[in-house]
């Protein structure tokens, strides 16, 4: 049987009371009950939480080379789901060595602004908080009045 791989990071905080894991931006209910979810449920939490973080990076990043973009992954022995989109890619890039890029290029990668002089580090920061922010919204406005 196919394997759908969680999305957890190591950094939960559904365990201190937070409807949404600030680790990985799945909801409490969804952590709690993961190994009891079947495969196709699996999946739907994962293509929700690729959506979210695919809305946030491409406004900002063009991936030109999804598959240069991959080499480099597994290259460098960084962890990501290759289930998922380049977008979801790019954000576990980031979480494992923001500081380290200095050419986006090489990851086949670009700013969308031609002008962007934003640093890594403070990218990956701000797309962290605004997937929480949505992860939250989401939660809220689907789950939370009808979760006991």
């Amino acid at each position: 049987m196919y394997q759908v791989r969680t999305p957890c990071i190591g950094v939960c905080s559904t365990g201190i009371g937070d409807g949404v894991c600030r680790g990985c931006k799945r909801f409490a209910h969804e952590v709690i009950n993961w190994n009891s979810y079947t495969p196709a449920q699996r999946r739907l939490i994962n293509v929700r939480l690729d959506s979210l973080i695919a809305q946030l990076i491409e406004s900002r990043i063009t991936i030109w080379d999804a598959q240069l973009l991959k080499a480099q992954l597994h290259a460098q022995k960084i962890r990501h789901n290759p289930d998922l989109s380049p977008y979801s890619w790019f954000m576990d890039l980031l979480k494992a060595g923001a500081s380290q890029i200095h050419d986006l290029n090489a990851y086949g990668c670009r700013w969308v602004a031609s002008d962007a002089s934003q640093d890594l580090v403070e990218l990956k920061q701000q797309l962290d908080e605004e997937f929480y922010m949505l992860s939250l919204v989401h939660y809220e406005r689907y789950f939370a009045q009808y979760l006991p």
